[in-house]
This record gives C-alpha cells, sequence and structure tokens, in this order.
C-alpha cells in the first residue's frame, strides 16, 4: 500500500461516513506522526513513544496528546485488518492519564438570559433566536445542529432526527419556545429540503458562525463567563439531571455511546446533595453562624443562583420537552 494514511482517511470517510471536522483531525494527527516517524510500516514502539514525549515537550495537554495516539492506533488497526503491518506498534503504548475536569454550565438565569437574546437585533434575530433555542432545548452538538436539515424537523411531533457521532441516528424533542422560535424563524423561508440553519447567501450556517451567534448572545445579556455552543450543551444535561432525569435518558439524549461519558454531570447530583442537607439538616451550619448558608459554588466557580425558583423550573419545563421535577424540598 504505497499511501497508507491516504487510504485511511478514505476508508473513514467512504466506509466510515466520519464527519468533515472528523477526517480532518485525522489528517492533521497523522500527518504530524509521519512527520516524526517517517515509513509508517516500519515505526516501532519506540518511535510512538518518541514522538509522545514530542509532543509533551511542546506542551500539549494529556487529552490532545491522548487523540493522537488513538488516531495512531486507528490507523494501524486498518493496516492490520488489511495485512499491511503485522503489528501494532501504538497498542503497546500506554494513553496518558487524563485530569477528570468538571463540565462548565450556566445556571438556569443566565441560561435564560442568553437563549432569550433580547440583546440581539438586525436582519438574522429570528435565525439567531432559534438557534439559541435549539442548543438549550436539544442539547446537540454544535456539528449537529450545523448538519440539519428541514426534513429531519418534524415539527407537529416536535422532535428532531439527529446523525450524530459514527453515523449514529436518534430522535430529541425539544419544547415550546424552540417551536415558536422555528416557526417564526423557518415562515420567512421557502419550504425545502435543505438546511435548517442559513447564512445570508443562503448557505448552510457553518460552525464558526455558530459560535459567534452564542457568544454575541451571552455578551449581549452581561455574561461574562466564555459561553460556546458545547456550554449550553453542557447546561441542557445539567439542568436535566439536577432536576431528577435518568441519567441513561440523559445519554440517549447526548448521543453518548459510552454511559461513563454521561456521569461527567454527576457532580451536579453531588451538588444537589449539599444544598439539600444544608436545606434540611439542623445542624448544617455552613459558615458557623446559625441559620445562614453560604451559597455553593458552581463548577466555574462562580455562585449558583437559586436553580430551584419556580421561574427558572418553569423554563426548564417548557424549553424542554423532558418531564423533570422539582427537588421535594422546593
Amino acid at each position: 500500500m504505497k499511501e497508507p494514511v491516504t487510504a485511511f482517511l478514505r476508508h473513514l470517510e467512504m466506509e466510515k461516513h466520519a464527519s468533515p471536522h472528523t477526517i480532518r483531525a485525522y489528517r492533521r494527527d497523522l500527518a504530524d506522526f509521519t512527520r516524526s516517524v517517517g515509513v509508517v510500516g516500519d515505526a516501532t514502539a519506540r518511535d510512538v513513544r518518541a514522538w509522545l514525549a514530542s509532543l509533551h515537550a511542546q506542551g500539549l495537554d494529556p487529552a490532545s496528546v491522548g487523540r493522537k495516539l488513538a488516531a495512531v492506533r486507528s490507523l494501524y488497526r486498518f493496516l492490520g485488518r488489511r495485512g499491511v503491518v503485522r503489528r501494532n506498534p501504538a497498542r503497546e503504548v500506554r494513553a496518558p492519564r487524563l485530569s477528570r475536569k468538571l463540565v462548565t454550565f450556566l445556571p438556569p438565569d443566565e441560561a435564560e438570559a442568553v437563549v432569550d437574546a433580547r440583546g440581539l437585533a438586525g436582519d438574522a434575530r429570528a435565525r439567531d433566536v432559534a438557534v439559541l433555542e435549539m442548543l438549550y432545548a436539544t442539547g446537540l452538538r454544535v456539528s449537529e445542529l450545523a448538519g440539519l436539515d428541514l426534513d429531519a424537523l418534524d415539527r407537529d411531533a416536535r422532535t428532531v432526527r439527529v446523525l450524530g457521532k459514527g453515523n449514529k441516528e436518534r430522535m430529541v424533542p425539544y419544547g415550546a419556545p424552540a417551536a415558536r422560535a422555528l416557526d417564526a424563524y423557518l415562515g420567512r423561508r421557502v419550504a425545502g429540503d435543505g438546511p435548517v440553519f442559513v447564512n445570508r447567501r443562503g448557505g448552510r450556517l457553518g460552525v464558526r458562525s455558530l459560535h459567534t451567534i452564542v457568544r454575541r448572545a451571552a455578551r449581549a445579556a452581561g455574561v461574562t463567563r466564555r459561553v460556546s455552543p458545547h456550554t449550553l450543551r453542557h447546561t441542557f444535561a445539567t439542568h436535566l439531571l439536577d432536576r431528577g432525569a435518568d441519567l441513561r435518558m440523559i445519554q440517549e439524549l447526548l448521543g453518548h455511546s459510552r454511559l461513563s461519558t454521561t456521569q461527567r454531570y454527576t457532580h451536579v447530583s453531588t451538588a444537589q446533595l449539599v444544598k439539600t442537607y444544608a436545606q434540611a439538616h439542623p445542624r448544617a451550619t455552613l459558615n458557623g453562624s446559625t441559620g445562614e448558608r453560604s451559597r455553593e459554588p458552581s463548577s466555574s466557580g462562580h455562585p449558583r443562583t437559586d436553580s430551584g425558583s419556580p421561574r427558572a423550573l418553569n423554563a426548564l419545563r417548557l424549553r424542554t420537552a423532558t418531564p423533570v421535577s422539582p427537588s421535594p424540598l422546593q
């Protein structure tokens, strides 16, 4: 096989139906690897370790190094199945240990302020509001939202058919505010089977533009922390779990192949346990003074607002189509 990396990338595109974003990432990682080791078929485990050491020396974080190693492992598995190589040198190399990071999310009042987008104006406002509503109401990945076509929407049932990672399809419901935002936006569009979200030239709205919309909305809402489409995805999952949604249901909605990925959000349950204890136990004075309790911080280090307020809880019920129940102490 003269061009093993090219053949592997073609396999990802044609047989695995990998997204363009995934293929670009693999191409970058494998180009970096081949520059280091030379001929792919002659590389040894020592060569792979030397390459990883160079990545560490460049200051790459463990997650990035682990992703690059995973790309190399996949390449050699592909070559092994086709008889090009006998051994997978990357299989003998351990991935770097990752530090567990808590996800960053918005408390309900900030999420409401961002999604309401009252500070946004201009001809594209209806589109931008629909983008924000759908991100928070469905928890879609930004690439999934960018790839949505009109025929994936069932506006009567308020569901969207999503093609996620690994070409896996799932159905995700959305609530009344997102439905109204879609109606307001799509009512101006000629019916067809093209992309849901388009730019001024009528082409598909890209991932970078979606990031810009979210960033502008957060700034207009007065939210000072960094907010991205993935922040709204984390917020979607966190608010559902915080209000009693089943973890496996959240896994299905997010399109996670492994439950362990979804379990990152269980930190919210821990925070809720602390809050419940502080509210219910007669000896739970957290700051040493009777009857006064400190506010627990959010995962981002900011004090959390009252996520159980009637307005916030009602808004969460409306925006998502998933039943949520109030805390027994509300």
